[in-house]
């Protein structure tokens, strides 16, 4: 079994529609756990740190503009190949590519606007994980459903 964390965050569009709980539920009705959750409003420093492969590029500004326009729920989240499941259920970064009963393809049109970010490597959910959160935000618990949900 290959539990791992990976980063999830409900963009400010996300939060700003009254989708944060919509999010959190799927992410749990798939078997995945919540370990570390907070909102924030994301300064240019971080925000710059978080797309730091995108400097330079034509997009960049305006991302940096849009993620800084108002609060996100960041999230620490857990399973099984945490990771493919989470970009499975985000789907494709354009909207209009996502499948349908896809966060994106349910909730987005434009990729300017698509709701949520989760973490495409492992290497990526690990750098993004401590830009958001310190080792003391991140908890360990094992929930009551985790016996059904796993096999040995």
């Amino acid at each position: 079994m290959a539990r791992e964390r990976t980063f999830v965050m409900v963009k400010p569009d996300g939060v700003q529609r009254g989708l944060v709980g919509e999010v959190v539920g799927r992410l749990e009705r798939r078997g995945l756990k919540i370990v570390a959750m907070k909102m924030l409003w994301i300064d240019r420093d971080l925000a710059e740190r978080h797309y730091q492969e995108h400097t330079g590029k034509p997009f960049f500004e305006p991302l940096i503009s849009y993620i800084t326009s108002g609060p996100v729920v960041a999230m620490v989240v857990e399973g099984d190949s945490a990771i493919k499941v989470v970009r499975s259920m985000l789907g494709k970064t354009d909207p209009k590519e996502a499948s349908p009963g896809t966060i994106r393809g349910d909730f987005a049109l434009f990729t300017g606007r698509n709701v949520v970010h989760g973490s495409d490597s492992p290497e990526s959910a690990k750098r993004e994980i401590s830009l958001f959160f310190d080792e003391g935000e991140i908890f360990d618990y094992r929930r009551i459903d985790e016996e059904w949900l796993y096999e040995d």
